[in-house]
């Protein structure tokens, strides 16, 4: 065991600890501070009810459980974790710290106490892809790979078992980032979008807080750019170690042709039909993952993942074929950036299916590419009606060009496409939005999606519905 973890141990033992939210990646931390002799307390805005089975759990244990809607009230501790979707300035975090309470979360306690080398992959898309191809192409070189943060499990609670020549490979979101003070060995932002900022106070703040997966790093580390994203290319000022950036600039370590080969100093390190994983997005999360792991993986070991990689579910994931129509799942496009992506990944017209909880993020944008690239649009969710003005506002609409239709839920959704898709077409979820107005998140959307499509029957006339 690393001294430092030795010293974490010994520094909670005994001590009142408190954790917001029994979620995933907390309960297994819960149980590691009970293990090693913390006094804890548990917090949860849920009742024991609608916890079940992990609330018995953790009473028998011996957690404290402050449950419902005032769990935070009074909220103290030595140390407190805070669950990553709570703001660092919440009033009742505000409170415990003007009383002399350390506020952390499992992911900055896992950067302070890990022994081996951290890769670390954000950005408002293709964070997840990323993450698995860098995690990917060093298990094909022979890499004993911990995959965490928002992908994986939660690696604290294992931190024990993780060796010095091991690699960590970690996915981060903005709220993880927002009060980081340390930087992985390795960062990645494989590119920056409005994203977030019903939670984030302005778009500057959500920067900001990316901006945390490399400011801590230091002359030895390195950061992984999207030059060809306007945000992330001016970072590379900022950066305190080596750069490495890619894009379509030749001037770039690694850089597409007009066929999306990836190149590097003038020659194609990876042909696009080598490349199983559809999308030519793809190819930049590609870019950016092989950027990450050059000097650790061999060229071989790039090819073999490139072959055998299909991709992760929810992420323009084929469903079905019905009737000569194919049906994906892009759940996990929850933002416009991903579904222009999406829209630009196939060489036809789609039937798209749109809309869902409000980010406050503009569709002005997305607007003019559904004019160009959509024969249909169907929408659900509270954006549905924002999302028909950005289309209809568009420079290129004519009146059904795209058709726009709206549906009450998923199951109308699905059976409206049916019925209007023919031969030939592709019909698409990629909502543009998050899932949180009728989903717990873009996995049980996405799931919901391909129930709906696997329930209709063959013959079109006789669809279930």
């Amino acid at each position: 065991m690393n001294s430092k973890l030795e010293e974490f141990y010994r520094s909670i033992a005994g001590r009142n600890v408190t954790v917001i939210g029994i979620g995933v990646s907390n309960a297994p931390l819960i149980k590691l501070l009970v293990q090693k002799g913390a006094l804890v307390t548990a917090c949860d805005r849920r009742t024991a009810q609608e916890l079940g089975p992990v609330a018995q759990e953790l009473s028998q244990l011996g957690v404290t459980l402050r449950l419902g809607d005032h769990y935070l009230d009074g909220i103290s501790g030595d140390l407190i974790f805070k669950t990553p979707g709570m703001r660092f300035d919440n009033p009742a975090l505000e409170r415990a710290r003007a009383q002399g309470c350390r506020v952390t979360s499992e992911m900055e306690v896992f950067f302070e106490l890990c022994p081996c080398r951290l890769i670390a992959v954000t950005g408002s898309d293709g964070k997840s892809t990323t993450t698995t191809l860098v995690a990917k192409l060093l298990e094909a070189q022979g890499y004993t790979v911990h995959l965490g943060g928002n992908l994986g499990r939660p690696l604290l609670p294992d931190i024990e078992s993780i060796s010095p020549q091991d690699v960590a490979v970690l996915e981060l979101s903005s709220f993880q980032l927002h009060t980081m003070r340390k930087s992985p060995d390795i960062a990645v932002i494989t590119n920056l979008s409005p994203n977030h900022l019903d939670w984030h106070t302005s778009m500057e703040e959500y920067i900001d807080a990316k901006k945390n997966i490399f400011l801590h790093q230091s002359q030895q580390d390195l950061l992984v750019l999207n030059a060809d994203n306007e945000i992330t290319a001016s970072m590379a000022s900022q950066a305190k170690g080596r750069v490495r950036t890619f894009g379509k600039g030749k001037e770039n370590f690694l850089y597409t042709d007009g066929q999306h080969n990836i190149l590097h100093d003038g020659e194609i390190l990876l042909r696009r039909s080598e490349v199983l994983l559809p999308g030519d997005h793809n190819i930049e999360n590609y870019m950016a993952a092989i950027c990450a792991v050059w000097d650790l993986v061999s060229r071989e070991s790039i090819r073999r993942v490139a072959g055998s990689f299909a991709g992760l579910e929810h992420r323009l994931e084929l469903v079905r074929t019905r009737n000569g129509v194919r049906y994906y799942n892009d759940s996990i496009a929850s933002s416009p950036t991903r579904t222009m992506a999406c829209l630009n990944s196939f060489d036809q017209k789609l039937i798209l299916l749109l809309g869902g909880y409000d980010k406050h993020i503009p569709f002005d944008e997305l607007g003019e590419a559904l004019c160009d690239k959509a024969s249909a649009v169907i929408l659900t969710g509270h954006t549905a009606d924002a999302i028909e003005r950005a289309v209809r506002g568009a420079k290129k609409f004519v009146p059904g060009f795209p058709e726009i239709f709206h549906a009450a839920n998923m199951e109308e959704a699905v059976g409206r496409a049916a019925d209007i898709a023919r031969e030939g077409d592709v019909v698409v979820l990629s909502p543009a939005c998050a899932s949180f107005d009728l989903y717990q998140n873009f996995m049980e959307r996405g799931q919901v999606f391909k129930a709906c499509v696997a329930a209709l029957k063959e013959d079109t006339n006789e669809r279930k519905g």
